[in-house]
Formats: structure tokens, sequence, C-alpha cells
């Protein structure tokens, strides 16, 4: 099949289940140990609820080959912070950082990224976070994401499209890397 990657804001209910069913291949507990250092994976599952809350607020970003979902960049606004009692550590320590080094506090989380095995190495990754940047530099300074460190596949393709570090912490027994790219 010819790879045609187009990029979108979610609109409808199909998109969020193909986020959902995306997340769930990936998901740490759902790959092996080989192939979450050879493909990375992702660490939150999130439910169709606070899927479609978070959409509402702020649309996600998807990318799609022809009419199937190949990827997502789950937009999180602030105020999310205690709806998902995993994230609570990670949105602490960015108000501390953010304090700390005396930075814009209009940011918006990158909730989770993940991108299809079929089309890793194609540039998607790289095209979800233009997109999300281009379609939220009005509104936002920066995008910030949290990382396990043990997710080098996502470090590295993170700070390869510009992000940088602005903090490590330890949570949850995890290492995590609090990253910002300037939009």
């Amino acid at each position: 099949m010819k790879t045609s990657i187009t990029y979108h804001r979610v609109k409808t209910t199909e998109e969020l289940k193909a986020i959902l069913k995306l997340q769930e291949e990936n998901l740490r507990h759902s790959i092996s140990e080989e192939q979450k250092v050879k493909e990375g994976f992702v660490t939150l599952e999130h439910d169709f609820d606070i899927l479609k809350k978070m959409n509402e607020s702020c649309a996600h970003c998807i990318a799609k080959n022809n009419d199937k979902v190949v990827g997502y960049a789950l937009s999180m606004l602030q105020y999310f912070k205690r709806d998902i009692p995993l994230l609570i550590p990670m949105f602490n320590e960015i108000d501390k950082v953010i304090k700390e080094q005396s930075r814009s506090s209009n940011y918006i989380v990158m909730g989770q990224v993940c991108v299809d095995k079929s089309v890793r190495g194609k540039g998607v990754f790289r095209g979800l976070y233009n997109y999300m940047a281009e379609e939220l530099k009005s509104n936002f300074d920066a995008i910030i994401t949290e990382v396990d460190t043990k997710n080098k596949r996502s470090l590295n393709a993170h700070k390869a499209v510009g992000f940088e570090t602005l903090k490590k912490y330890s949570s949850n027994n995890q290492l995590w890397e609090i990253i910002s790219l300037r939009i």
C-alpha cells in the first residue's frame, strides 16, 4: 500500500477509538522487552472519556495514511493535571521549573505521542510535531512533555525535532525527563 500521510485535528469518535487502539498496541505491558528497546513504548493508558474531554478542550493531532490513523500527539491543557493521577508529579515538576527558570507558563502538555510500526522511520513523528506546533503556536509558547529515560528511542526522537531537557526527576519508581519545544 502506498504511503500517503496527512495531518489533521481529531474530529470524530472513530478517530478517538483509533488512537486508543494504537495506544493499546504500544503500551509498555503489551510489548516485549526487545520491542521496548528497539521501538519505544507508551506508558499511560487513557480511557475514552478522558481522551474525549481532552480533545474537546484542544483537539489532538493525528497522522493518517489514507483513512487509517497511524500516529497521534495528544493535547493536554494544564487544568487536566488533576484528572490523571499518574501525571500529577509531572505537572508539579513543570510548575517548579517554570518558577525556577522564570519561563513562560503559557504551554501545552503533549500528553502522549505514538506512531504505528507500519510508518516508523518515514518522518511521521517529526510531521506530527511540526503540525502540532503550527496549529498551536498562536495560543502557546511551548509544548512540554516527559519521557521515561529508559525509552531511548523516544528521547532521541524528541531531541532530533528540537526538544530540550528542562529537568530530570523520579516518580513511581521511574526516572523521567521533562522536555520542552519552543513554538
